[in-house]
């Protein structure tokens, strides 16, 4: 069986679909798709690429993590909540995957870093907390 390596620009459709599910707003995709390609090469593989957008994402984006009921009792460390917003921007990242980009598990599983079972996993929940439209809203 031949695979077919996709250049940047195949997949530039993809990365924007994905910025747009992710962020909900077509400006802010923009800018997420201008940060992931900026130092993107006509060689850059698929995988590599896609990691470069998810790591845009979280940068500049995040997820909304709002933990602090009142000014008094927030004191969460910052490293829990850039954990929980990296790992709430990585399961619907992965649903997207899936779902739009059509990539197999082990490729998302390469993309996310995470063990298969893991995200196999993120994307049951995932799924489901896309359908009932809780956590994993467009966020940025």
């Amino acid at each position: 069986m031949t695979t077919i390596k996709k250049t940047p620009l195949d997949i530039l459709d993809d990365i924007y679909s994905l910025a747009y599910w992710m962020t909900g707003n077509e400006s802010v995709s923009q800018e997420l798709v201008k940060k992931t390609y900026s130092n993107a090469r006509t060689n850059t593989k698929e995988t590599e690429l896609l990691k470069r957008f998810r790591n845009c994402y979280v940068d500049l984006f995040g997820q909304h993590a709002d933990f602090c009921l009142t000014e008094k009792n927030c004191h969460l460390p910052l490293q829990l909540i850039d954990s929980v917003k990296q790992w709430a921007a990585d399961i619907k990242l992965s649903v997207l995957l899936s779902e739009i980009s059509g990539l197999q598990h082990q490729q998302i599983s390469e993309i996310v870093e995470k063990p298969m079972d893991t995200l196999r996993i993120w994307l049951l929940w995932g799924r489901k907390l896309f359908v009932n439209n809780s956590m994993l809203k467009a966020s940025a």
